[in-house]
C-alpha cells in the first residue's frame, strides 16, 4: 500500500457494487458515543454509520453490528455496555435491533437473522482478545512475552469466531483503523478479498485524506496546534515535504520560543526538545516552506485548568511570544498572530487543521482558534478543500458554528494523524489485502 495514498480503486470489492441479497454482513462501526445517566449526549458517530448500514439492509442483507465503547481494558463494565444504545440504534436505523450479550456466543442469534434484520454485539473491548494485549501482567514481568504470544493466538481465534457469523466483512470505523485489533484487521484473514470492503464512511475518510496528501491543490497550508512538539513531530516532518505554508500554534510553540532564548514565563515547554524545534525550522527553510508562528500571545497568571475559568483577581495581558512575564503563561494567540494566521490561510486551496491555537475551552482564550476557523471557512467558501481532524479542532468547529462551513470533518483523531504521518493503517491494509 502506498504510504501516502489509499487506493480505493484497487480494492477487489466495493460496498456499492456488492450483492448483499440473502447475505449476512458483519460491520465494524464506531459507536463509541458519550453516555450520561444512560442517555446518549452526542449521536454523531451513530448517524455517521447509518448510510452503510441502511445500504446493506436495502440490498437485502442482514446486519451484525460490532463496536467498542470506552476503555474497559478487557473487563466487563456495565456502564460501558452497548445494550444502552440498542433503542437509539433501532430508532435511527428504522428496524428493531436485537442484542447479543456475549460476542463469543452469538451463533444462534446470527444464524436466525433474516434479510432486513439487525443484531448488535456487546462491547468488543470487554474481551482482551479484541486488542490482543495480555491483562493483569506487567511488561517487565519475565512471563510477559509468553503471555503476549498466547494472547495473539487467542486474538486470532476471537476474530475467527466473529467472522463465522457472517458472509462478508465491512470496515466502517475510521477512528479505530490505526489499530490492529481483532475486529478492525485480524478478522480480514477469514474472508476472501471478494468478501471484505470499506463502508461508505470509511471511503469518505480515505478520499478526504487523499485530497490532502495526494491530490493537492496549491497553495497547501497546514495548521498544527497542540501542547507538545513531541506528539506532533512525525506529522510535522511529513508535512514539510508537502505543504507550502505551515502554521504552528498552541503550547508547542513555547518550546520554539525557548529554543531561541526567549522568556516564556510559566508556559508549557519541552526542554529536551529544543534541538527538535530548531531542526523543524531548518527543514522548513530547506524545503522552502513558509513557517508561521505567533509573534504575540495572550497570557495569564490565573487560569484554573480544572474548571477552565479564570481565578478571582487573575491578570490577563498581551505579550511578545518571546518575552512573557514571570508568573504568566501563554494561553492563546495574540491579536497580531490572529491576523497573521488569517492572512496566511486566505487564498490557500488545500487546508488541513489539527489542534487549537490556545485554551479554546475557556471563552476568554478562544479568539486565536476562532480566527483560524473563520479564515478556513472563508477560504472554503472561495473553493478551497478543508479537512479538520482531531477532537479539539472538531470541538472548535462545533463551538464556533463552523461544521457546515468546512469541506470535511474527520471522525478519526488518531487514525487521521497516523495517515498524515505516512503510516500504514491496519484497518485499511487488511481490506486491501
Amino acid at each position: 500500500m502506498n504510504r501516502n495514498n489509499f487506493n480505493i480503486k484497487n480494492m477487489q470489492q466495493h460496498i456499492d457494487t456488492y450483492d448483499f441479497n440473502g447475505k449476512k454482513a458483519i460491520v465494524r462501526v464506531d459507536f463509541n458515543v458519550p453516555i450520561q445517566d444512560g442517555k446518549i449526549t452526542d449521536d454523531t458517530r451513530i448517524r455517521g454509520a447509518l448510510p452503510t448500514l441502511k445500504l446493506i439492509l436495502e440490498k437485502g442483507g442482514s446486519l451484525i453490528i460490532m463496536s467498542h465503547m470506552g476503555k474497559p481494558k478487557g473487563k466487563v463494565k456495565p456502564e460501558l455496555s452497548l445494550s444502552q444504545i440498542v433503542d437509539a440504534v433501532s430508532e435511527k436505523l428504522g428496524v428493531p435491533v436485537k442484542f447479543a450479550p456475549d460476542c463469543q456466543k452469538a451463533d444462534e442469534l446470527a444464524a436466525a437473522l433474516k434479510p432486513g434484520e439487525a443484531l448488535l454485539l456487546e462491547n468488543l473491548r470487554f474481551y482482551p482478545e479484541e486488542e490482543g494485549k495480555p491483562v493483569g501482567i506487567d511488561k517487565e514481568d519475565p512471563a510477559y512475552e509468553a503471555a503476549k504470544k498466547a494472547m495473539k493466538a487467542s486474538q486470532k481465534e476471537f476474530a475467527k469466531k466473529l467472522a463465522s457469523y457472517a458472509d462478508c466483512w465491512v470496515m466502517d470505523a475510521f477512528g479505530t483503523a490505526h489499530r490492529k485489533h481483532a475486529s478492525t484487521a485480524v478478522i480480514a484473514d477469514y474472508f476472501t478479498p471478494e468478501n471484505r470492503m470499506l463502508g461508505l464512511l470509511m471511503e469518505k475518510e480515505v478520499k478526504a485524506v487523499n485530497n490532502v496528501l495526494s491530490d493537492i491543490k496549491r497553495p497547501f497550508i497546514a495548521i498544527m496546534g497542540g501542547s507538545k512538539v513531541s506528539s506532533k513531530i512525525g506529522i510535522i516532518e511529513n508535512l514539510l515535504g508537502k505543504v507550502d505554508k505551515l502554521i504552528l500554534c498552541g503550547g508547542m510553540t513555547y518550546t520554539f520560543s525557548k529554543a531561541h532564548g526567549g522568556e516564556i514565563g510559566e508556559s508549557i515547554v519541552e526542554m529536551d526538545k529544543l534541538d527538535v524545534a530548531l531542526s523543524v525550522e531548518a527543514k522548513a527553510k530547506e524545503n522552502g516552506v513558509e513557517l508561521i508562528m505567533a509573534p504575540d500571545a495572550v497570557v495569564t497568571n490565573g487560569l484554573d485548568f480544572g474548571t477552565m475559568s479564570l481565578k478571582p483577581g487573575a491578570g490577563v495581558q498581551v505579550a511578545s511570544a518571546r518575552a512573557i512575564p514571570a508568573g504568566f503563561e501563554g494561553v492563546d494567540a495574540g491579536p497580531e498572530a490572529q491576523k497573521l494566521f488569517a492572512d496566511a490561510i486566505k487564498g490557500c486551496k488545500t487546508i488541513l487543521w489539527n489542534g487549537p491555537a490556545g485554551v479554546f475551552e475557556c471563552d476568554e482564550f478562544c479568539a486565536g482558534s476562532k480566527a483560524i476557523g473563520d479564515a478556513i471557512a472563508a477560504a472554503t467558501a472561495e473553493g478551497a478543500f478543508s479537512l479538520i481532524g482531531g477532537g479539539d479542532s472538531v470541538a472548535c468547529c462545533t463551538k464556533f458554528g463552523l461544521t457546515d462551513k468546512v469541506s470535511y470533518i474527520s471522525t478519526g483523531g488518531g487514525a487521521l494523524l497516523e495517515a498524515i504521518e505516512g503510516k500504514v493503517l491496519p484497518g485499511i491494509a487488511a481490506v486491501e489485502g
